[in-house]
């Protein structure tokens, strides 16, 4: 009698189960459908359903159910993959370097920068005060650049020791240009920007105006565009001009291309 029904059907751990693996279903994944025996490759989701494609171009949409799929003819659980992290977005700095995180400003160089105002200082800590302080440049404005060879002079430019100057209005025939032309030295770089005042870099887009103002000849700039644009004050202009200034797409190319030379100049190697 024992023969007749084979081997014992309670032996062995028979209440153990079999556990079915879960596969994460990726794309080009081939399986099979185990109640239909449709096969094919895994080509997208719908909601809780996997979508299938065979070698025809033929899609069905099934169930992500348990044991519900074939792969290499065994019972699989397919699952929606977890979706990859996305990376942080690089943050960049108003002048639009790469910022570096956690990085402490550096203890202040001997090399400096110059710049002709306080509105100059200003506007360049605005744009590139992050890549400054990460360089350790410190950035200091000047009244003014009639005694500029003078200046430099008593900064003592040298090895380690470099100076870069930012001025306004430097184009060719002008006083600047000829004040300029007195400063020879190779630490020193001075270079700037074609406009009147630093004001006149930022562009009128960013300010709410269509253009600057023409000023006539023998006014001062920055009294006749407040008058212009119905200003009392001129710092009453300069505190908005400054405060819709969030980044270098704000400001003209020739200041942009300028501070960027000089930046380069100072942190360079000797």
């Amino acid at each position: 009698m024992a023969g007749r029904y084979g081997e014992d059907v309670l032996a062995g751990d028979w209440r153990r189960r079999k556990v079915t693996p879960e596969v994460d279903a990726e794309p080009d994944l081939v399986v099979e459908d185990a109640d239909s025996g449709f096969c094919g490759a895994v080509v997208g989701f719908e909601a809780s359903a996997v979508v299938l494609e065979d070698r025809h171009g033929r899609r069905r949409v099934f169930p992500l159910l348990p044991a519900a799929f074939l792969l290499d003819g065994e019972p699989v659980t397919l699952r929606r993959p977890a979706r990859a992290p996305v990376p942080a977005a690089r943050r960049r700095t108003a002048s639009g370097s790469i910022a570096v995180a956690d990085v402490r400003a550096r203890v202040a160089k001997a090399s400096r920068i110059w710049v002709e105002g306080v509105h100059d200082a200003a506007l360049v800590e605005r744009i590139w005060g992050d890549d400054l302080r990460i360089e350790g440049v410190v950035v200091e404005p000047l009244d003014g650049i009639d005694a500029l060879d003078a200046e430099v002079r008593g900064f003592g430019p040298g090895p380690g020791r470099r100076l870069g100057v930012l001025v306004d209005h430097l184009v060719p025939g002008s006083k600047e240009s000829r004040i300029v032309a007195r400063v020879d030295s190779p630490y020193v770089l001075v270079t700037g920007h074609p406009y009147v005042d630093v004001w006149q870099a930022v562009k009128p887009a960013a300010v709410g105006i269509r253009a600057w103002p023409v000023v006539p000849p023998g006014r001062p700039w920055k009294e006749g565009v407040c008058a212009a644009l119905g200003v009392a004050e001129p710092a009453e202009l300069w505190r908005r001009i400054l405060s819709r200034v969030d980044s270098f797409a704000d400001v003209e190319t020739p200041l942009i291309n300028a501070m960027e030379r000089l930046i380069d100049f100072v942190t360079g190697p000797d």
